[in-house]
Parts: C-alpha cells; structure tokens; sequence
C-alpha cells in the first residue's frame, strides 16, 4: 500500500473547501481520511491474526478484494487485504458486513423508539446508508424486543412500594376489521431509595376497575405485599379494588382531575369563582379548615351545580386523605402529575400515530419509549429524604423492614 502523504491532503482538502467542497459524502474532502484509516486498521488486523502459529500452518498474506462500505459519512470504496486460507475474520468491519458503526438492528430499534414509522425509517436508512429495507423486514427487527418486554414485564418486583401511581393512557388499535379503543394501564411507583419504577404495562380494551383489579393481581404475584400510599383518579370502583387486594393502602383521589371534571358542569361567567372556592378546599392547612370550606361550597352552589357539589361530598373521604400527612407528603401524593408527566411523553411519540395495526404493535412501541424515559430516571424524586422520613414515623411497623440502613 502507497505511503499516505498526509502534508498533501491537507492541502488538498483546504483547497477542495474553499471551492465549497462538503466535508463528507462520496466526494467529501475528508472521505479519503476515512478510507486510509479503515485500510490501515484491516492492515494490523491482518498482521496480528497472521501471527506465528498461523504461518507455521502457511498462511500468507493474498492481496486485497474490493468493498464498498456504507456509513453515516456516504459510502466509502475499500480495498481490505486477505489471507490465503480465508480464515482472518476483521473487527472493525466484518467481512459480510456493509456498513460501518452501530449494529444496523439497534439502529433500527432505537430509532423506532424515537416514535419513527416505519416509513420514516425506510426513508431515513435510504438516504444515509443507501439501504432498502422492506417494512416487514423492519417490523421483524422491531420484533426481536418482544422477548425483552415479556421478561421485564414478569420481572419479580419489590415487597413494598411507599407511593404509587395508577393511571390509563389509550390508542386506537384495529382489531378484526375495525378500529376500537384500547387502554395502556399504568403502574408507576416511587421505590424505598425515592426512585421512580414503571412496575408494568398491560393492555385492555377499556379502563375499569375489574382490569385494574387483575393488574393490582398480578403486582401481588410478582412479589408486591404492601403498598403504602395509592394516587389514582376517580374511576368507579377503583378504590374499592385497591382495598380489596391491599386493605392497609391508603387512596388518594388525584385533586386535579377532581378540579377539572367539576369546572366541565360550570359556566365560563361562574368558572373564577368556583375555582376560587375549590382552591380554598384543596389549600387549606388542615382537614378541619378544608371541611369548613367544603360546606361554603356547598352552600354557595349546591342549587346552581349540585353535581359538582354532590361529586365533592361523595368522594371527600379519599379526596381528603392528603391531610392526613406532613406537607411534604401532601405535595408527593395530591396528583397524580408524575405519571401524567410520564403519558405526556408517552403521547408525544404516539399522537401522530393514528391507529396502531395490533395489540402488539402498541405494547412494543409504549415499551420501547418507556426504556428510554426510564433510563432518565436517575435522581430520587425531590424532597424525597423528608418524605421517607416521615413515612418512616407514620408507617414505621410496615416500613422499616424494608429501609436499607
């Protein structure tokens, strides 16, 4: 191989930029940097597997095939060297390989789990490797995560969760000819050390509590036996499957879905004042002060919207039961804002989705944006070491067995 004068393509490619010659690409300046490299690399491969116990078996070297090797740069024409008896096998580009970097599968996966269609994807591979991939041939790829989902989801759990978070996100997926709506129920816990866990995913076709109850069933088979602390919205029935399953479980209806589905039944000319009155409710600084404003709600608007009024009174026993902790507890438990700040990011990925084509499709996808939302998940959440402090005192026969310290 020609010894490569660097001192002249140097020259050459400052010469080739002011011409307004790209860096990269087929004629990129700095593409035969690029090859020289890669050819020097095979170079020393070759060299170290042509070591003495290979020559003593007369393996030599036996010039060079030619290869033309894709990469994020454009592609790049090789000329890798070979040996006579076919059995040097190179690291840096393999010899059935024709791209150059990242496993193209992963590639393809990853970039499936930024919420790419598969079309986006074709389109993508196309115009940086010059690949045609068929989108069964993608959806096999992005297959090949399935048996990672299931080993995750039926993964054993921890015995006790302090705080959890259970909410349902939907898609519309086609099922035998038509276009239903699926729920994604959601379990999303804050751990003993304050880290957040998606505990799993499961489908099903509409939100209810007697799904929720299976879902709670196989939390408990995993390994769950205590959960501390439940925030969920107002689902009918809901509560009463959590007890039901976990009877020392406190359920904290979420405050802000109670806000919202209330000032749905109230007039744009009345909302102020409504939201004033409910702000009185839910900032109060004890149970006794949130009551006394509970009943001015009642008086001042029972006529006008007593379904707002009948909803608050009808649920006050587990809308209230924030007051029953430290104001740092209070804050961690009101809303159900961390696994709705999980679905925002969820939908973000999913809305321009439309309809997916299976129930698998959906779970593959949710499971896929969810690894890399999780893999942010590397602070406790804050204020968490007064939080589990307390939690400690209020909790400490059903807790400190689990404490690790």
């Amino acid at each position: 191989m020609d010894k490569f004068n660097f001192d002249k393509f140097e020259q050459e490619a400052i010469q080739n930029l002011k011409d307004g010659q790209g860096l990269l690409g087929k004629a990129g300046v700095l593409t035969p940097l690029l090859k020289r490299f890669l050819e020097k690399a095979l170079e020393g491969e070759l060299d170290h597997h042509l070591g003495e116990e290979e020559r003593s078996k007369g393996n030599r070297r036996n010039g060079r095939s030619s290869k033309k090797v894709k990469t994020s740069s454009g592609p790049v024409e090789l000329q890798p060297p070979r040996d006579r008896q076919g059995s040097f096998e190179p690291h840096i580009i393999g010899k059935r390989e024709a791209y150059l970097g990242e496993d193209l599968e992963e590639k393809i996966i990853k970039l499936y789990a930024r919420g790419m269609s598969y079309s986006d994807i074709q389109a993508h591979l196309s115009e940086i490797y010059d690949l045609d991939v068929s989108s069964g041939k993608l959806s096999q790829i992005t297959d090949k995560i399935l048996p990672e989902l299931e080993a995750w989801r039926a993964r054993p759990l921890e015995a006790l969760y302090p705080i959890v978070y259970l909410d349902a996100v939907h898609f519309k997926v086609r099922e035998n000819g038509r276009v239903i709506s699926k729920a994604m129920y959601n379990v999303l816990a804050i751990r003993v050390d304050g880290h957040k866990e998606l505990l799993g995913l499961y489908l099903g076709e509409n939100e209810s509590a007697k799904f929720w109850l299976s879902v709670l069933s196989d939390l408990q088979a995993r390994g769950v036996e205590d959960l501390l602390i439940c925030c969920t919205d107002n689902l009918t029935g809901f509560s009463e499957a959590i007890e039901s399953l976990f009877p020392q479980a406190r359920v904290q209806l979420c405050i802000v879905h109670q806000i919202r589905n209330s000032l749905r039944y109230v007039t744009h000319e009345d909302s102020k004042q409504v939201m004033r009155a409910l702000k009185a409710i839910y900032q109060a600084s004890s149970l006794e002060e949130a009551e006394t404003q509970l009943l001015n709600l009642e008086q001042m608007w029972k006529t006008k919207y007593p379904i707002v009024v009948r909803s608050w009174l009808n649920n006050w026993e587990r809308l209230a039961t924030y007051f029953e902790f430290p104001l740092a507890i209070r804050k961690a438990i009101y809303t159900n804002n961390p696994i709705e700040s999980y679905h925002r990011q969820i939908r973000k990925h999913t809305k321009s989705k439309g309809v997916f084509p299976s129930d698998q499709a959906v779970l593959k996808l949710v499971y896929l944006l969810s690894r890399n939302i999780m893999a942010k998940w590397s602070m406790p959440v804050h204020n968490w070491a007064l939080v589990i402090q307390q939690l400690a005192i209020i909790y400490e026969d059903r807790l400190d067995r689990h404490l690790k310290i």
